[in-house]
């Protein structure tokens, strides 16, 4: 699992550097593409990023044309954040490799085989998103603390 994840962080950061973007803000794209039109609040609530962060990201995929800004036609102060559909099929083009590949892998199971996969990776999204936040609870608690220092192997053990 390490080594896949690690894998498609790098596929990803290539497809992040090919369409001029960090591989953070590439990562909140996905998000975006996966689930569509959403405010800047749920996009924080799904990353686990700030909310300061999340205004980041959005200004850089604005300015880089992947995201627009647009209000709510019923309440005015509620702001979406929305994909330009022209330039997400310039990135999902860069996935199509991929999404071969995985497609053909994906036949190789029965169908309640995949329900256990997509059950089991999405558990995995919230337990990674649940250590995040502890993780940055821990950091805000005591932001001036040294990181605890890894110590060498025992030459014993």
């Amino acid at each position: 699992m390490r080594k896949a994840s690690a894998q498609g962080t790098m596929f990803a950061k290539t497809v992040a550097d090919r369409a001029g973007i960090s591989s953070s803000d590439m990562d909140c794209m996905d998000f975006l593409n996966v689930e569509g039109r959403m405010t800047a609040g749920r996009l924080a609530e799904l990353t686990g990023l700030t909310s300061g962060a999340i205004t980041g990201v959005i200004d850089r995929l604005e300015r880089a044309g992947f995201v627009r800004r647009e209000r709510d036609e019923s309440d005015r102060r509620k702001v979406f954040i929305v994909p330009v559909p022209e330039r997400v099929m310039e990135i999902g083009r860069l996935y199509e490799a991929m999404q071969r590949a995985m497609h053909k892998q994906s036949e190789g199971y029965s169908d309640a085989e995949l329900k256990l996969l997509l059950r089991y990776a999405t558990e995995s999204y919230q337990s990674i998103l649940g250590a995040t936040n502890e993780l940055k609870t821990m950091i805000e608690a005591s932001p001036k603390a040294k990181p605890a220092a890894i110590s060498k192997p025992r030459r014993d053990a």
